[in-house]
């Protein structure tokens, strides 16, 4: 596997350690998925609350240091963990339901290199640039003490 590499513009990891952590995101999306099958939730549902993590790309409106934030909250394990928890321990389908909805999305964002977004704009995330400037950036340099 190639040494971990990071763009010194945004910090965006590259090399295997960007795959393993693609690989993450395919992972929890499979297992939050059918965790949500084996509970036996609607799919109604589960295809309605999916894409509403997504509601949060409005914030942009506001400019893109607001949006990171708001991005970034709908789009980390802080909410939606505890949510899955709660609902575990309180009995509680909805609670349970829109956590494994809300890990899938966020995993499905990660395997598709929709990472967490850097104040500087939509396409800088922490798993590389997205879009049309993702592929024709140049070859990110290695970290100091790599090869």
């Amino acid at each position: 596997m190639k040494e971990c590499t990071a763009t010194e513009a945004t910090g965006a990891v590259t090399g295997g350690l960007r795959i393993i952590l693609r690989l993450e995101g395919l992972a929890l999306f499979a297992g939050m998925t059918l965790l949500y099958a084996i509970w036996g939730g609607s799919w109604w549902v589960y295809f309605i609350l999916f894409l509403m993590p997504d509601i949060s790309f409005a914030a942009y409106l506001s400019g893109p240091r607001f949006d990171a934030a708001i991005y970034n909250a709908m789009h980390s394990y802080l909410i939606p963990v505890p949510l899955m928890v709660a609902g575990f321990g309180l009995q509680a389908p909805l609670l349970l339901s829109v956590g494994f909805i809300w890990l899938a999305h966020i995993g499905i964002d990660r395997a598709l290199g929709y990472g967490l977004k850097y104040s500087t704009g939509f396409a800088f995330t922490h798993l590389g640039r997205i879009g049309k400037a993702g592929l024709a950036a140049p070859e990110p340099n290695r970290l100091p003490g790599g090869s």
